[in-house]
């Protein structure tokens, strides 16, 4: 393997380490659905950049096994294409044991709490639960079965008439937007490097403010909101139950959420902070794929100095 593809594939497997803290800073300056929606893209990108990089080096080992075969097995110098690809093939293993994990335990959560709901009452989408702490959250649709809000009695009976309709209207944007897909992407993408881990507690809580901010609009009042929000997140403390993967109206960083729902309903950034963030998020994709196109191009043409020794 050349030494500049050695580079570029050394790179994209430290570039994550740059990237993600860079993307969480950029979510910061972005309405909540856009920093939501960024934060997704820029895992897909940095975990998919980092399986490519390791794959790139067990083809680079493996092309330069095949070179060494073809040009008589006597090497022209010392290389480390033989052992990054031992490494990079047990990382790929790695990756690929997590990621499946990872699927198998989101399956299994999501089938139990289906599982823990059937056989309470049903109607128009909103299953009580009649015992258990103040809880309540978005289900996901399951084998067919449209998507739900669950809730315990003891949560509508903490929340007034106004705070339910807050309640309602917060898992139904959960729903509506699908938000447990992307917290399951990013959770999936987290396996591929450590780095893209530090994104998934951001996207939740981008997720939870985005459902804020469409209760707030669905209810026209923001300080109700959140008055809705501190309490509904104070009564479910109890419960600890909800990995990102089943949103909920108390999950997260709720102090955070309260005083983004007290301030002005949030506006598109304009100026210098829309540079920035338009800047921070083509320097992430823009990299990610300079750095995963730079790798493949030397690796063909390594491929075809092999062909060549092969088929003089």
């Amino acid at each position: 393997m050349s030494a500049p593809v050695a580079v570029l594939l050394v790179l994209a497997l430290v570039w994550p380490w740059a990237a993600a803290p860079a993307a969480r800073r950029l979510a910061d300056l972005l309405p909540p659905k856009a920093a939501a929606l960024t934060l997704v893209g820029s895992a897909v990108a940095l975990a998919g950049s980092t399986v490519w990089a390791l794959g790139g080096l067990v083809a680079g080992g493996l092309l330069h096994l095949m070179l060494l075969a073809e040009d008589g097995g006597t090497p022209a110098g010392p290389s480390a294409a033989a052992p990054l690809a031992v490494a990079g093939g047990a990382a790929l293993l790695v990756v690929a044991g997590l990621a499946a994990r990872l699927w198998h335990r989101q399956r299994q959560l999501l089938a139990r709490t289906w599982q823990s709901v059937d056989g309470h009452p049903d109607g128009d989408g909103l299953v009580v639960v009649p015992g258990g702490p103040a809880d309540a959250f978005a289900l996901p649709g399951h084998r067919g079965r449209p998507g739900r809000i669950v809730v315990t009695a003891e949560m509508l009976r903490t929340l007034d008439v106004d705070g339910r309709d807050v309640l309602f209207a917060h898992e139904r944007a959960h729903l509506g937007g699908r938000h447990h897909l992307l917290a399951r992407t990013v959770q999936l993408a987290s396996a591929a490097h450590p780095a893209v881990r530090g994104l998934a507690p951001a996207t939740s809580f981008q997720l939870e403010r985005w459902a804020d901010e469409e209760a707030a609009a669905a209810v026209g009042d923001r300080r109700l909101t959140a008055t809705a929000v501190a309490r509904a997140a104070l009564a479910s403390a109890a419960s600890g139950r909800h990995p990102s993967l089943l949103p909920a109206i108390g999950t997260g960083p709720v102090p955070r959420r309260v005083g983004a729902l007290l301030d002005a309903p949030p506006a598109p950034p304009r100026g210098r902070a829309l540079r920035t963030a338009a800047v921070a998020l083509l320097a992430v994709v823009a990299l990610s794929l300079t750095l995963s196109f730079g790798s493949a191009y030397g690796l063909h043409e390594y491929i075809e100095q092999v062909q060549e020794i092969a088929h003089p």
